[in-house]
């Protein structure tokens, strides 16, 4: 009791500041701007997720309904644009901000006014983003991939360059901030090998973002050239390659697709042994197969080029190299696996999604790794199958880590239980809708639909109607997701203990609910027990 009387007198002089401006707009505390970063992801996530409804109401019968091609296009493009960088990578980035400080023991991240820059960068870069959209000729409708010269058409390439230019910036402030304070801030007694494996999987994560952004700002900027000023990087009629741009992008685009990825592993990875209440199994092998996926991530770009006409050594290369990625990562799915196995589980809504996790992102590594063989990619490509795989491991693997991982600090965050009946519901709803959304897509791939098509042959109809229903299904169901959230925030009666799971190990669960506003201003005493992995020896 004397411990939690010190803590309230503590707060009443260094608490929060009482103006909403100078806190949520001037803040350089780590919680304070993870939670800025988490709602501007969920509010990215809707906005990306009506752009895919215009794209499936489109889709639901044969015929144009509703949009113009080009619009539709548009649709396409601004939907994964959104995603990716508005609502997939800033969640990430969030929970990052959020958790890493109090799972390493730190007072806060190492650079925290430039924690506060590189939130505040990303709403300037989607305003301008998505005001292409009421421009004069319309947003970007080249794909998210922007190959030229498709995506040199209309007035908007400036803007979309800009704002890829500024949500990069954002991402390599991140990046520093966070290897930054894993390297320097850890509290003594926790040694590289003693961090939770989503601190692992972020240190890692921090030097891909690092190493590619750059990649992709020069593309993009060759883009700009191309349009305005005259060059011919990708102009054939210039002396130019259009696929070299698609080798500088790949280069990007490959560990773009693990930056997605390997966080959403750390995560699941820190919630699995919480609910079968027994070490993560094979830590180290676990720690060792996220480095080794970064890095194999950087020699298989050219898997994404396999209809461009490759050299047949070079198709070789890619495709088993790309087969190689399949051991590591199978390592994990071994491994997660393996600690539920005997393990004494409960279903709480965050197990539940992290179950789902490991067997749909299964899913979606099997479908990827038929995607890897070079003779199948060439009926495989740029069909829908390629997008039933991708959202299989971007879905059901990314966002339905990050909403586990929402269900399981939340309590922590607020200080409030969430209605566990609810969480359930929407847990259902988004398995079952997600999979009615994204499985028919397989079969429409395989009989030869090809992907970003406004309107298409008879013969797809059943399967995309069945596709569309599922989508709008499993967008509805996030409303659940958003209710339970602002329930527990603002509505519920039931407090949280400091360690709310039974199982849960780490420091975090050694803060009060709700975690303090400061945390760890003398650093923590490092116990044993108080560590997620059984491997430490005492």
């Amino acid at each position: 009791m004397a411990h939690a009387a010190t803590h309230d007198h503590h707060d009443d002089h260094h608490g929060a500041p009482s103006n909403f401006f100078v806190r949520w707009c001037m803040s350089t505390n780590h919680k304070d701007i993870g939670t800025l970063y988490l709602v501007f992801s969920l509010l990215m996530f809707f906005i990306g997720g009506s752009f895919a409804m215009v794209i499936r109401a489109e889709l639901f019968k044969p015929g144009m309904q509703l949009v113009q091609p080009y619009f539709f296009n548009e649709m396409t493009t601004m939907h994964a644009l959104v995603m990716i960088f508005g609502a997939v990578m800033p969640a990430f980035v969030g929970l990052g901000n959020w958790m890493i400080p109090l799972m390493i023991g730190a007072p806060d991240m190492a650079l925290p006014r430039m924690n506060n820059l590189s939130f505040w960068i990303l709403p300037f870069a989607f305003a301008l983003l998505l005001s292409t959209l009421f421009l004069p000729g319309g947003g970007p409708a080249g794909g998210w991939t922007m190959y030229p010269p498709l995506s040199l058409q209309g007035e908007s390439v400036a803007y979309v360059v800009f704002a890829v230019h500024l949500m990069g910036i954002s991402s390599i402030m991140g990046a520093i901030n966070i290897i930054a304070t894993i390297l320097n801030m850890r509290a003594p007694g926790m040694d590289l090998l003693k961090m939770p494996v989503f601190v692992w999987s972020w240190l890692i994560t921090a030097f891909l973002l690092i190493a590619v952004m750059p990649v992709l700002a020069g593309a993009v900027t060759m883009l700009l050239t191309d349009k305005y000023f005259g060059t011919s990087f990708f102009n054939a009629a210039g002396g130019g390659d259009p696929v070299l741009f698609q080798h500088i992008f790949w280069f990007f685009g490959h560990p773009e697709v693990y930056i997605m990825i390997l966080p959403a592993f750390g995560l699941v990875s820190e919630i699995i042994p919480t609910f079968a209440r027994k070490p993560i199994f094979g830590y180290k092998a676990m720690v060792f197969a996220i480095a080794s996926i970064a890095f194999l991530s950087f020699i298989v770009w050219a898997h994404h080029m396999f209809a461009v006409g490759l050299p047949l050594g070079g198709e070789i290369f890619f495709m088993y190299a790309t087969m190689l990625i399949a051991v590591p990562t199978g390592v994990k799915v071994f491994n997660w696996v393996s600690t539920m196995w005997g393990g004494s589980m409960t279903f709480e809504t965050p197990m539940l999604f992290a179950i789902a996790f490991v067997i749909l992102f299964t899913i979606g590594g099997f479908s990827g790794l038929m995607l890897a063989l070079a003779p199948a990619d060439f009926q495989y490509h740029d069909s829908y199958f390629v997008v039933a795989h991708f959202h299989y491991v971007l879905v059901t693997g990314a966002i339905f880590a990050i909403i586990a991982a929402t269900y399981y600090w939340l309590p922590k965050w607020t200080g409030h239980m969430y209605s566990e009946t609810w969480g359930k519901i929407h847990f259902w709803n988004s398995v079952i809708w997600v999979n009615v959304l994204f499985f028919p897509q397989h079969f429409l791939g395989l009989a030869g639909m090809p992907r970003r098509i406004p309107d298409y042959n008879v013969a797809f109809a059943n399967f995309n109607m069945i596709s569309s229903i599922g989508g709008f299904l499993f967008g509805a169901s996030q409303l659940i997701f958003v209710g339970v959230v602002i329930h527990c925030c603002f509505f519920s009666r039931k407090k949280a203990p400091d360690r709310v799971w039974e199982g849960a190990k780490g420091l975090e669960w050694t803060v009060p609910s709700p975690a303090p506003y400061h945390t760890f201003e003398v650093p923590p005493v490092i116990h044993d027990e108080e560590l997620a992995h059984g491997h430490v020896e005492d």
